[in-house]
Protein backbone atom coordinates (compact mmCIF):
# COMPACT_ATOMS: atom_id res chain seq x y z
CA UNK A 1 0.00 0.00 0.00
CA UNK A 2 1.30 3.48 -0.88
CA UNK A 3 2.32 5.91 1.84
CA UNK A 4 -0.70 7.71 3.31
CA UNK A 5 0.72 11.15 2.64
CA UNK A 6 3.88 11.30 0.49
CA UNK A 7 5.86 14.54 0.48
CA UNK A 8 7.49 15.82 -2.70
CA UNK A 9 10.27 18.41 -2.94
CA UNK A 10 10.18 20.84 -5.86
CA UNK A 11 12.34 23.81 -6.75
CA UNK A 12 12.51 26.34 -9.51
CA UNK A 13 15.47 26.86 -11.84
CA UNK A 14 18.73 25.15 -10.92
CA UNK A 15 21.50 26.68 -13.04
CA UNK A 16 24.78 24.88 -12.33
CA UNK A 17 26.67 26.16 -15.36
CA UNK A 18 28.91 29.09 -16.12
CA UNK A 19 30.28 30.58 -12.86
CA UNK A 20 29.12 27.69 -10.67
CA UNK A 21 30.68 25.16 -13.03
CA UNK A 22 33.95 27.06 -12.73
CA UNK A 23 34.19 26.51 -8.97
CA UNK A 24 33.24 22.81 -9.15
CA UNK A 25 36.02 20.19 -9.43
CA UNK A 26 35.89 19.76 -13.23
CA UNK A 27 35.08 23.07 -14.96
CA UNK A 28 34.40 23.33 -18.67
CA UNK A 29 36.45 25.81 -20.71
CA UNK A 30 35.33 29.25 -19.47
CA UNK A 31 34.98 30.96 -22.85
CA UNK A 32 31.52 32.50 -23.40
CA UNK A 33 29.72 33.95 -26.41
CA UNK A 34 28.00 36.75 -24.51
CA UNK A 35 28.30 40.36 -25.68
CA UNK A 36 29.57 41.74 -22.35
CA UNK A 37 31.12 38.82 -20.46
CA UNK A 38 33.59 36.71 -22.39
CA UNK A 39 34.60 34.29 -19.64
CA UNK A 40 32.54 32.36 -17.08
CA UNK A 41 35.20 33.35 -14.56
CA UNK A 42 33.77 36.86 -14.79
CA UNK A 43 30.68 35.64 -12.91
CA UNK A 44 32.88 34.20 -10.18
CA UNK A 45 34.60 37.57 -9.86
CA UNK A 46 31.25 39.39 -9.62
CA UNK A 47 30.11 37.10 -6.81
CA UNK A 48 33.41 37.55 -4.97
CA UNK A 49 33.14 41.33 -5.20
CA UNK A 50 29.66 41.15 -3.70
CA UNK A 51 30.18 38.52 -1.00
CA UNK A 52 33.84 37.68 -0.54
CA UNK A 53 36.27 35.05 -1.78
CA UNK A 54 34.93 31.70 -2.96
CA UNK A 55 36.82 28.49 -2.20
CA UNK A 56 38.02 26.70 -5.33
CA UNK A 57 37.39 23.97 -6.10
CA UNK A 58 34.37 23.33 -3.90
CA UNK A 59 33.09 19.83 -3.20
CA UNK A 60 30.04 18.53 -5.07
CA UNK A 61 27.68 19.19 -2.17
CA UNK A 62 28.86 22.75 -1.54
CA UNK A 63 26.25 24.61 -3.58
CA UNK A 64 23.32 22.95 -1.76
CA UNK A 65 24.56 24.20 1.60
CA UNK A 66 21.91 24.21 4.33
CA UNK A 67 19.29 22.84 1.94
CA UNK A 68 20.84 19.39 2.51
CA UNK A 69 19.85 19.40 6.18
CA UNK A 70 16.29 20.36 5.27
CA UNK A 71 16.09 17.52 2.75
CA UNK A 72 17.43 15.03 5.29
CA UNK A 73 14.95 16.15 7.94
CA UNK A 74 11.88 16.13 5.71
CA UNK A 75 12.88 13.03 3.69
CA UNK A 76 10.69 13.69 0.62
CA UNK A 77 9.87 10.64 -1.50
CA UNK A 78 10.72 12.54 -4.70
CA UNK A 79 13.07 15.46 -5.40
CA UNK A 80 12.25 17.38 -8.58
CA UNK A 81 14.14 20.38 -10.00
CA UNK A 82 14.09 22.34 -13.22
CA UNK A 83 17.68 21.85 -14.44
CA UNK A 84 18.31 24.94 -16.53
CA UNK A 85 21.76 23.87 -17.66
CA UNK A 86 23.13 21.63 -20.39
CA UNK A 87 25.47 18.96 -19.02
CA UNK A 88 27.98 18.72 -21.83
CA UNK A 89 31.49 19.37 -23.10
CA UNK A 90 30.08 20.36 -26.51
CA UNK A 91 31.51 23.48 -28.15
CA UNK A 92 28.55 23.74 -30.54
CA UNK A 93 26.97 26.89 -29.07
CA UNK A 94 23.49 27.51 -30.49
CA UNK A 95 23.92 30.38 -32.98
CA UNK A 96 22.23 33.69 -32.27
CA UNK A 97 21.46 32.85 -28.65
CA UNK A 98 23.21 35.31 -26.37
CA UNK A 99 23.42 33.14 -23.24
CA UNK A 100 24.72 29.57 -23.11
CA UNK A 101 24.72 27.55 -19.88
CA UNK A 102 26.65 24.31 -19.45
CA UNK A 103 28.07 22.20 -16.67
CA UNK A 104 30.87 19.77 -17.44
CA UNK A 105 29.61 16.14 -17.40
CA UNK A 106 32.21 15.21 -14.78
CA UNK A 107 30.43 17.61 -12.39
CA UNK A 108 27.16 15.65 -12.52
CA UNK A 109 27.80 14.25 -9.00
CA UNK A 110 26.70 17.72 -7.85
CA UNK A 111 23.10 16.63 -8.54
CA UNK A 112 23.58 13.31 -6.78
CA UNK A 113 24.88 15.17 -3.72
CA UNK A 114 21.34 16.52 -3.16
CA UNK A 115 19.69 13.20 -3.99
CA UNK A 116 17.83 14.69 -6.96
CA UNK A 117 15.45 12.17 -8.54
CA UNK A 118 14.17 14.06 -11.59
CA UNK A 119 15.62 16.85 -13.71
CA UNK A 120 12.98 18.70 -15.69
CA UNK A 121 14.56 19.70 -19.02
CA UNK A 122 11.70 21.45 -20.80
CA UNK A 123 13.28 24.91 -20.63
CA UNK A 124 15.13 27.55 -22.65
CA UNK A 125 18.71 26.48 -21.88
CA UNK A 126 18.89 22.71 -22.35
CA UNK A 127 19.83 23.10 -26.06
CA UNK A 128 22.25 25.97 -25.55
CA UNK A 129 25.04 23.72 -26.86
CA UNK A 130 23.18 22.22 -29.78
CA UNK A 131 21.69 18.81 -30.44
CA UNK A 132 24.99 17.15 -29.54
CA UNK A 133 24.91 18.96 -26.21
CA UNK A 134 21.35 17.77 -25.53
CA UNK A 135 22.23 14.19 -26.40
CA UNK A 136 25.22 14.29 -24.05
CA UNK A 137 23.07 15.88 -21.34
CA UNK A 138 20.50 13.08 -21.56
CA UNK A 139 23.15 10.37 -21.65
CA UNK A 140 25.08 11.83 -18.72
CA UNK A 141 22.01 12.26 -16.51
CA UNK A 142 20.64 8.81 -17.30
CA UNK A 143 24.00 7.14 -16.68
CA UNK A 144 24.03 8.87 -13.29
CA UNK A 145 20.63 7.33 -12.49
CA UNK A 146 18.68 10.58 -12.84
CA UNK A 147 15.28 10.64 -14.49
CA UNK A 148 14.42 13.36 -17.00
CA UNK A 149 11.30 14.84 -18.54
CA UNK A 150 10.61 17.51 -21.15
CA UNK A 151 13.42 16.83 -23.64
CA UNK A 152 14.42 13.80 -25.66
CA UNK A 153 16.03 12.35 -28.76
CA UNK A 154 12.68 12.65 -30.54
CA UNK A 155 9.14 13.88 -29.85
CA UNK A 156 8.16 10.65 -28.12
CA UNK A 157 11.10 10.86 -25.75
CA UNK A 158 10.45 14.53 -25.01
CA UNK A 159 6.79 13.88 -24.20
CA UNK A 160 7.39 10.83 -22.00
CA UNK A 161 6.96 11.42 -18.26
CA UNK A 162 9.55 10.66 -15.65
CA UNK A 163 8.34 8.01 -13.22
CA UNK A 164 9.55 7.98 -9.61
CA UNK A 165 8.55 5.13 -7.34
CA UNK A 166 8.68 5.28 -3.58
CA UNK A 167 8.54 2.69 -0.81
CA UNK A 168 5.02 1.36 -0.46
CA UNK A 169 4.28 1.13 -4.16
CA UNK A 170 3.36 4.66 -5.13
CA UNK A 171 4.55 6.59 -8.18
CA UNK A 172 4.82 10.23 -9.11
CA UNK A 173 4.73 10.99 -12.83
CA UNK A 174 6.43 14.19 -13.99
CA UNK A 175 5.33 15.69 -17.31
CA UNK A 176 7.37 18.64 -18.58
CA UNK A 177 6.47 21.29 -21.16
CA UNK A 178 8.20 24.45 -22.38
CA UNK A 179 6.70 27.54 -24.01
CA UNK A 180 8.08 30.18 -26.34
CA UNK A 181 7.00 32.83 -23.79
CA UNK A 182 9.93 31.69 -21.62
CA UNK A 183 12.44 32.22 -24.42
CA UNK A 184 12.42 28.78 -26.02
CA UNK A 185 13.24 29.09 -29.76
CA UNK A 186 10.50 27.44 -31.86
CA UNK A 187 13.07 25.32 -33.72
CA UNK A 188 13.98 23.62 -30.43
CA UNK A 189 10.79 21.57 -30.63
CA UNK A 190 11.44 17.84 -30.76
CA UNK A 191 10.25 16.08 -33.91
CA UNK A 192 9.66 12.50 -35.06
CA UNK A 193 13.39 12.06 -35.68
CA UNK A 194 14.81 15.29 -34.19
CA UNK A 195 16.09 15.86 -30.64
CA UNK A 196 14.50 18.73 -28.77
CA UNK A 197 12.13 19.90 -26.06
CA UNK A 198 8.47 19.17 -25.47
CA UNK A 199 7.16 22.49 -26.79
CA UNK A 200 3.64 23.55 -25.80
CA UNK A 201 2.22 25.76 -28.55
CA UNK A 202 -0.33 27.69 -26.48
CA UNK A 203 -2.61 27.65 -23.45
CA UNK A 204 -5.75 26.77 -25.37
CA UNK A 205 -8.41 24.28 -24.37
CA UNK A 206 -7.04 22.00 -27.09
CA UNK A 207 -3.56 22.05 -25.50
CA UNK A 208 -5.08 21.25 -22.13
CA UNK A 209 -7.03 18.35 -23.62
CA UNK A 210 -3.84 17.00 -25.23
CA UNK A 211 -2.02 17.04 -21.87
CA UNK A 212 -5.00 15.38 -20.19
CA UNK A 213 -4.88 12.57 -22.77
CA UNK A 214 -1.14 12.08 -22.25
CA UNK A 215 -1.58 11.92 -18.49
CA UNK A 216 -4.53 9.50 -18.72
CA UNK A 217 -2.54 7.18 -20.99
CA UNK A 218 0.30 6.88 -18.47
CA UNK A 219 -1.48 7.12 -15.15
CA UNK A 220 -2.29 4.14 -12.95
CA UNK A 221 -4.54 4.13 -9.88
CA UNK A 222 -2.71 5.75 -6.98
CA UNK A 223 -0.28 7.72 -9.14
CA UNK A 224 0.33 11.37 -8.32
CA UNK A 225 1.02 13.75 -11.24
CA UNK A 226 3.26 16.81 -11.48
CA UNK A 227 2.91 18.94 -14.61
CA UNK A 228 6.00 21.13 -14.96
CA UNK A 229 5.66 24.27 -17.11
CA UNK A 230 8.45 26.62 -18.19
CA UNK A 231 6.37 29.67 -19.10
CA UNK A 232 6.41 33.45 -19.03
CA UNK A 233 9.10 36.08 -18.66
CA UNK A 234 11.85 36.58 -16.11
CA UNK A 235 10.45 39.46 -14.06
CA UNK A 236 7.01 40.43 -12.81
CA UNK A 237 4.42 38.95 -10.48
CA UNK A 238 1.28 39.17 -12.62
CA UNK A 239 -0.52 35.90 -13.32
CA UNK A 240 -2.48 36.28 -16.53
CA UNK A 241 -6.11 35.24 -16.87
CA UNK A 242 -4.97 32.84 -19.59
CA UNK A 243 -2.43 31.14 -17.30
CA UNK A 244 -4.94 30.82 -14.50
CA UNK A 245 -7.67 29.44 -16.76
CA UNK A 246 -5.26 26.87 -18.18
CA UNK A 247 -4.17 25.73 -14.73
CA UNK A 248 -7.80 25.41 -13.63
CA UNK A 249 -8.67 23.37 -16.73
CA UNK A 250 -5.85 20.93 -15.99
CA UNK A 251 -7.14 20.44 -12.45
CA UNK A 252 -10.74 20.13 -13.60
CA UNK A 253 -9.66 17.50 -16.15
CA UNK A 254 -8.01 15.45 -13.39
CA UNK A 255 -4.65 15.86 -15.15
CA UNK A 256 -2.53 17.36 -12.36
CA UNK A 257 -1.95 17.21 -8.62
CA UNK A 258 0.83 19.81 -8.53
CA UNK A 259 1.42 22.36 -11.28
CA UNK A 260 5.13 23.21 -11.13
CA UNK A 261 5.57 26.54 -12.90
CA UNK A 262 8.92 28.22 -13.46
CA UNK A 263 10.89 30.69 -15.60
CA UNK A 264 10.61 33.86 -13.52
CA UNK A 265 13.79 34.70 -11.59
CA UNK A 266 11.71 35.18 -8.42
CA UNK A 267 8.75 33.44 -6.83
CA UNK A 268 5.23 34.27 -8.04
CA UNK A 269 1.82 33.69 -6.49
CA UNK A 270 0.51 30.30 -5.38
CA UNK A 271 -3.04 29.01 -5.65
CA UNK A 272 -4.87 26.12 -4.01
CA UNK A 273 -7.65 25.15 -6.37
CA UNK A 274 -9.97 22.23 -5.64
CA UNK A 275 -7.32 20.84 -3.32
CA UNK A 276 -4.52 21.01 -5.91
CA UNK A 277 -1.38 23.13 -5.67
CA UNK A 278 -0.69 25.59 -8.48
CA UNK A 279 2.81 27.10 -8.27
CA UNK A 280 2.74 29.79 -10.95
CA UNK A 281 6.44 30.54 -10.61
CA UNK A 282 8.89 28.81 -8.28
CA UNK A 283 11.67 31.31 -8.96
CA UNK A 284 15.37 30.58 -9.29
CA UNK A 285 16.89 28.18 -6.79
CA UNK A 286 20.59 28.20 -7.72
CA UNK A 287 22.41 30.44 -10.18
CA UNK A 288 25.55 32.55 -10.66
CA UNK A 289 23.77 35.94 -10.75
CA UNK A 290 25.28 37.13 -7.46
CA UNK A 291 26.65 40.64 -7.84
CA UNK A 292 24.53 41.49 -10.90
CA UNK A 293 22.41 44.58 -10.27
CA UNK A 294 19.21 45.87 -11.82
CA UNK A 295 16.29 44.02 -10.22
CA UNK A 296 16.94 44.44 -6.52
CA UNK A 297 13.28 45.19 -5.74
CA UNK A 298 12.42 41.56 -6.55
CA UNK A 299 15.14 40.31 -4.17
CA UNK A 300 16.14 37.49 -6.54
CA UNK A 301 18.78 36.24 -4.10
CA UNK A 302 15.90 34.84 -2.01
CA UNK A 303 14.41 31.49 -2.96
CA UNK A 304 12.16 28.71 -1.72
CA UNK A 305 12.24 24.99 -1.10
CA UNK A 306 8.73 23.69 -1.79
CA UNK A 307 7.45 20.63 0.09
CA UNK A 308 4.05 19.39 -1.05
CA UNK A 309 2.43 16.67 1.05
CA UNK A 310 -0.43 14.99 -0.79
CA UNK A 311 -3.09 12.55 0.26
CA UNK A 312 -2.28 9.20 -1.35
CA UNK A 313 -5.96 8.39 -1.81
CA UNK A 314 -7.05 11.43 -3.82
CA UNK A 315 -3.99 13.66 -4.34
CA UNK A 316 -5.40 16.59 -2.38
CA UNK A 317 -2.88 18.86 -0.66
CA UNK A 318 -2.52 18.05 3.01
CA UNK A 319 0.26 20.55 3.56
CA UNK A 320 2.15 22.98 1.34
CA UNK A 321 5.27 24.17 3.15
CA UNK A 322 7.80 26.68 1.83
CA UNK A 323 11.27 26.90 3.35
CA UNK A 324 12.88 30.34 2.80
CA UNK A 325 16.47 30.24 1.56
CA UNK A 326 18.98 32.62 0.03
CA UNK A 327 22.04 32.28 -2.20
CA UNK A 328 25.38 33.70 -1.06
CA UNK A 329 28.79 32.76 -2.44
CA UNK A 330 27.05 30.32 -4.83
CA UNK A 331 25.64 28.43 -1.83
CA UNK A 332 22.19 27.99 -0.33
CA UNK A 333 21.75 29.34 3.19
CA UNK A 334 18.73 29.66 5.41
CA UNK A 335 17.05 33.02 5.05
CA UNK A 336 17.21 35.43 7.97
CA UNK A 337 14.05 36.31 9.90
CA UNK A 338 13.83 39.58 7.95
CA UNK A 339 14.21 37.80 4.61
CA UNK A 340 11.62 35.15 5.54
CA UNK A 341 9.23 37.92 6.57
CA UNK A 342 9.72 39.73 3.26
CA UNK A 343 9.03 36.52 1.32
CA UNK A 344 5.89 35.84 3.39
CA UNK A 345 4.47 39.34 2.86
CA UNK A 346 5.23 39.31 -0.85
CA UNK A 347 3.81 35.85 -1.48
CA UNK A 348 0.77 36.53 0.70
CA UNK A 349 0.09 39.70 -1.30
CA UNK A 350 0.40 37.96 -4.67
CA UNK A 351 -1.35 34.74 -3.60
CA UNK A 352 -4.15 36.73 -2.00
CA UNK A 353 -5.19 37.80 -5.50
CA UNK A 354 -5.65 34.08 -6.19
CA UNK A 355 -7.73 33.27 -3.10
CA UNK A 356 -4.80 31.86 -1.14
CA UNK A 357 -2.90 33.07 1.91
CA UNK A 358 0.68 32.47 3.03
CA UNK A 359 1.47 32.56 6.73
CA UNK A 360 4.78 32.75 8.55
CA UNK A 361 4.73 29.61 10.69
CA UNK A 362 8.30 30.29 11.82
CA UNK A 363 11.48 31.87 10.50
CA UNK A 364 12.16 28.50 8.87
CA UNK A 365 8.75 27.79 7.32
CA UNK A 366 5.87 29.40 5.45
CA UNK A 367 2.57 27.57 5.13
CA UNK A 368 0.07 27.99 2.29
CA UNK A 369 -3.67 27.85 2.95
CA UNK A 370 -6.86 28.42 1.02
CA UNK A 371 -8.43 31.74 2.01
CA UNK A 372 -10.69 31.22 5.00
CA UNK A 373 -9.05 27.94 5.98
Amino acid sequence: MASAAPTFFLSGDVMLGRGIDQVLPHPAPPQLHEPYVRSALGYVELAERASGALPRPVDFGYVWGEALEELRNRAPVARIVNLETAVTASEDAWPGKGIHYRMHPRNVPCLAAAGIDCCVLGNNHVLDWGHAGLEETLDTLHRAGLRTAGAGLDAGGAQAPASIEWAGGGRVLVFSYAMQSSGVPPDWAAGPARPGVNLLDDLSRQSCDAIARQVAAARRPGDRVVVSLHWGGNWGYAVSAEERAFAHRLVDAGAVDVLHGHSSHHSRGIELYHGRAILYGCGDFLNDYEGISGHESFRPELCLMVFATLDAADGAVRELALVPMRVRRFRLQRATAEEAGWLQRTLDRESGELGTRVELASARELLVHAAGA
